[in-house]
């Protein structure tokens, strides 16, 4: 089981597909009872398959494709530790499943190329961030959106504690500092040590925190570029502030230490640091848009964006989430397209594979809620000249 990443999308979108490539998507759930009925729609999808490739494929070719999709029915381990979606890919020795961290409509497709549009949407949405947990001790990171939160495992060369961090610059009389706090109560910190040494205790702390703010801005902030949330107790906000140099570090934090935290309180205080600053970015995108329609600098004509992407002219593409459009492009140069059904194993989704070949050709796709579009057509591109 994998995770969405770049470079999945890319591996998909690569596949030299002289047959059908098969693209399912399943809503799931983490816990029992409710996992229970995940199998059960599984199947109900697999019907939907079998019936749409039996509109070109022969009875034992149709067997063929969906074999790899049964052996995995009856596999309780795939059902019982899932996430909140799951991504299904198969084409040839292709055979890719994908743990989603939010939950996804449920679908089956047959085409010439993958649909990948639901993992690309959780990729580009404006909505996720990172968290950084902080302490004298130790810093967690984690990353997620307004569903929820996951912990990122750190490697051996991101340093996680402060003896890890600062090693023999460690003060050698370092007083122990232990925080103890949480929801609904006090917090406070309780000296150990051989007399007073608070100085010497501020010292190791700001240089850890330099470390802390230094590493995460080079191994995460700018490998993401998402949106990062410091949580630790309130004291240690401005010390912190003081030493980062990260333009993505968040004005605003959670003033607790989210060792205190259950995962889905983390998840509710990060998305209110976080709701702000993602309506500012929706708000920007949409008059940017909008502004380059109105100039003739942009389109929202699915036959003229088509055109442009394949000519490498589209610098940013705002794509409406969940919106389908069943279709396929005839002509890539003209931008020539033709609707059709999903039920087609012909048809794919228009807007997955324009957000493809703009991606392909090194635009950016931003996924964005059908409220917050500028235009009513389902995409709206922005053009490099």
């Amino acid at each position: 089981m994998k995770f969405p990443t770049k470079e999945i999308i890319q591996e998909l979108s690569s596949a030299a597909a002289t047959g059908p490539c098969i693209s399912v998507y399943l809503p799931t759930h983490r816990t029992h009872p409710d996992n229970g009925q995940d199998p059960i729609r599984f199947q109900n999808l697999l019907n939907k398959l079998e019936t749409s490739l039996s509109q070109k494929y022969s009875v034992n070719e149709v067997k063929s494709y969906l074999q790899p999709f049964d052996k995995i029915k009856e596999d309780r381990n795939i059902w019982n530790y899932n996430l909140d979606g799951l991504a299904i890919f198969s084409y040839g020795d292709i055979f890719e499943m994908v743990s989603l961290p939010v939950p996804v409509a449920e679908l089956a497709i047959v085409a010439d190329s993958f649909h990948t549009k639901p993992i690309r949407k959780y990729l580009q949405t404006e909505d996720r961030f990172q968290i950084l947990g902080l302490s004298l001790h130790e810093m967690r990171m984690f990353e997620g959106n307004r569903h929820s939160i996951s912990e990122i495992e750190l490697g051996d060369d991101i340093p996680k504690t402060i003896k890890e961090a600062l090693g023999d610059e460690l003060t050698e009389k370092h007083t122990t500092v232990a925080s103890y706090g949480g929801v609904g109560g006090g917090s406070g910190n309780m000296h150990h040590g051989h007399g007073s040494k608070k100085d010497e205790t501020d010292i190791d702390a700001e240089r850890f925190f330099r470390v802390v703010a230094e590493t995460v801005h080079e191994k995460f902030s700018k490998v993401s570029g998402l949106p990062l949330i410091l949580a630790a107790l309130p004291e240690h906000h401005n010390l912190f502030k003081k030493v980062n140099k990260n333009p993505l570090l968040l004005d605003h934090g959670i003033a607790l230490n989210p060792d205190a935290l259950p995962a889905d309180r983390l998840t509710a205080m990060a998305w209110e640091v976080m709701e702000p600053e993602y309506n500012q970015r929706l708000k920007g995108w949409s008059e940017k848009a909008g502004q380059a329609i109105a100039d003739q600098k942009g389109s929202d004509l699915i036959g003229d964006i088509v055109a442009a992407a394949t000519e490498g002219r589209v610098e940013t593409l705002l794509l409406e989430s969940d919106r389908i459009i069943p279709g396929k492009i005839i002509d890539e140069s003209t931008g020539r397209i033709e609707t059709g059904e999903l039920s087609d194993p012909e048809t794919d989704d228009l807007l997955d594979d324009i957000g493809e070949i703009v991606e392909k050709l090194g635009g950016k796709v931003v996924v964005v809620p059908a409220d917050k579009m500028p235009v009513t057509s389902g995409s709206a591109a922005i053009f490099r000249y």
